[in-house]
C-alpha cells in the first residue's frame, strides 16, 4: 500500500518539561504537523508513505525535509519555494492547567502555494490513498483550493481519499470551514473528527454530552456518525472521544461506523506525556488498518491503540513500532519492561 499525505511541516518550539514560555530561556525545536506526522506513523509501520507540501530551500527548510527523511518518508515530491516554514510554540499543560499552542504560520512557504505547484498525475502515480486534514485548507483561499483539486484528482484515479476534519479556531472560521470542507467532503471515502469537530463545521452534534467536563455520550456519536454518512456519502465516519480529566490525565477511546453498525473501541486510561499528534496517530493507525483489510472491529481497536501509545512519545511524531501498537490492541496494558 502507498499512502500519500498533503499538507503542511512545521518548526515546534517549547519549553523544557512543563515551564512556562514566559519563564523559560531557551526552547526545544523539532518537527510536525498533522499531515507529516501521519505519514511518519505510516513508514513506521512499513508503509510506503509520501509526504507532499513546499518548503524554503533553505537549511531550516531542509532540516524539515531531513526529519521525515530519518523516519523513511518519501519527500520527492515536495517543492522547494517561498521563504518560511512555519512555526508553532507549544506550553504543556499540567494538571488543571490546558496546554497552550501559539502559531506563526501566516506566509509560509507551503500557503503561499500555487496550483501549478503539485503535478498530482504524477504524485498519485502507484498510490493507493490520499490523507489530508482541515487545517490544510484552513491555511489559505489557494491552498483551499489546491486541497480540493487534490482530492478531486485522487477520487478520479481511484484512490481511498480520508480527511481529518480537524478543525482549527485560530486559522478560521465555523462560517469558511462549513463552505470549504463541505466541498472538499464530496470527494472523500472516510471521515475522521473528534467529539467537537463535526458540531464546530457541520453542526451535527452529540446530544447528551459535555466535552468540557469529560461526559460522553456514545450513542450520540452513533447519531452523529450516521448524519455525516448520509449528508456526504462516507464509506466509513471514525469519532475519538477523549474524556479530560486534567491536562495530565484522559480517557481515551474511539468508534468506528460503517454501513454494518457501529464498532467501539475499549477504552484507555492515559497519563499523558505529550498529546500532541494524537488524532494523526489515530488517523494513521486507521489507515494501516482499513488498508490492511483488518475487520472494523480490529481496525477501530488497531486505531485506538496506536494513539495510546503516542501520548506517551515526546514531539509531534509517534515513534512505535507496529509490534508495540500490536500488543497494546491485543491487551497487553501493563506497561512491564520487554526484556
Amino acid at each position: 500500500m502507498r499512502v500519500v499525505t498533503f499538507g503542511e511541516i512545521m518548526l515546534r518550539l517549547q519549553p523544557e518539561d512543563h515551564l512556562r514560555l514566559v519563564q523559560c530561556d531557551r526552547l526545544e525545536a523539532t518537527f510536525g504537523g498533522a499531515e507529516a506526522n501521519v505519514a511518519v506513523s505510516l513508514a513506521n509501520f512499513g508503509v510506503d508513505a509520501a509526504f507532499v507540501s513546499k518548503l524554503p530551500a533553505h537549511e531550516v527548510g531542509q532540516s524539515a525535509v531531513n526529519a521525515l527523511r530519518r523516519y523513511g518518508v518519501d519527500t520527492s515530491f515536495i517543492v522547494r519555494g517561498g521563504e518560511r516554514v512555519g512555526i508553532y510554540f507549544s506550553e504543556k499543560g499540567a494538571s488543571q492547567r490546558p496546554g497552550k499552542v501559539i502559531y506563526d504560520r501566516k506566509a509560509s512557504s507551503v500557503a503561499e502555494a500555487v496550483s501549478v505547484d503539485f503535478d498530482w498525475d504524477a504524485i498519485f502515480e502507484g498510490a493507493d490513498w490520499f490523507h489530508f486534514t482541515g487545517i490544510t485548507p484552513a491555511l489559505s483561499p489557494s491552498l483551499a483550493d489546491i486541497v480540493i483539486k487534490a482530492a478531486k484528482a485522487a477520487k478520479s484515479k481511484g484512490l481511498t481519499v480520508s480527511c481529518d476534519l480537524n478543525y482549527r479556531k485560530k486559522l478560521w472560521s465555523k462560517e469558511e470551514a462549513r463552505i470549504v470542507m463541505g466541498e472538499v467532503c464530496k470527494y472523500v471515502d472516510i471521515c475522521i473528527a473528534n467529539e467537537e469537530d463535526a458540531g464546530d463545521v457541520f453542526g451535527i452534534k452529540s446530544e447528551g454530552s459535555d466535552v468540557e467536563n469529560g461526559q460522553l455520550n456514545a450513542e450520540g456519536y452513533i447519531e452523529v456518525a450516521r448524519r455525516l454518512a448520509e449528508r456526504f456519502g462516507f464509506m466509513a465516519v471514525a469519532i475519538t472521544m477523549r474524556e479530560s480529566l486534567s491536562a495530565s490525565d484522559n480517557r481515551w477511546g474511539a468508534m468506528l461506523y460503517t454501513a454494518d453498525g457501529a464498532e467501539f473501541s475499549r477504552k484507555y486510561s492515559v497519563h499523558i506525556v505529550d498529546r500532541v499528534g494524537g488524532g494523526d496517530s489515530f488517523a494513521a493507525g486507521l489507515i494501516y488498518a482499513m488498508g490492511s483489510g483488518y475487520t472494523a472491529h480490529d481496525a477501530v481497536e488497531f486505531a485506538t491503540a496506536a494513539s495510546c501509545l503516542k501520548h506517551s512519545v515526546e514531539g509531534d511524531f509517534n515513534l512505535v513500532s507496529l509490534d508495540e501498537v500490536k500488543a497494546l490492541a491485543a491487551g497487553n496494558a501493563g506497561g512491564r519492561v520487554q526484556r
